[in-house]
């Protein structure tokens, strides 16, 4: 089994999410993957986003899946589940992703602001 499909192993609708937004990345431009136990990373010079399933690590029904992006000030919209500090100038955003339709142009705009930031 491959390492992409033993992340994914009983999440297919986080699979699909996943495919989705790994294809709007992928049409940005070059980047690198990085598959660990606990999440994949997009990278330019840096990673820029990253895709985890909160079932995996709450052991509870949860989305079924999070694209956190990183961003050096915070982004304003109600759709962020949650906006962390987690270093001066380095502000985590997570993002639910229940539905495929919910990345959107927004989405989109959000990975190519992260995407031109990680160069």
């Amino acid at each position: 089994m491959q390492e992409l499909d033993m992340f994914f192993d009983h999440f297919e609708d986080a699979r699909n999410l996943f495919e989705t937004v790994r294809s709007r990345i992928e049409a940005l431009g070059p980047t690198q993957e990085k598959i660990s136990k606990t999440q994949i990373a997009f990278r330019r010079r840096k990673d820029f986003v990253w895709i985890w399933i909160p079932e995996k690590h709450l052991h509870r029904k949860a989305a079924p899946l999070v694209l956190s992006i990183s961003f050096p000030q915070p982004e304003p919209s109600p759709r962020w589940k949650q906006l962390v500090e987690v270093s001066p100038g380095c502000f985590m955003h997570h993002l639910e992703l229940y539905r495929i339709e919910a990345i959107d142009e927004e989405v989109d705009q959000w990975l190519r602001k992260a995407w031109d930031l990680a160069a």
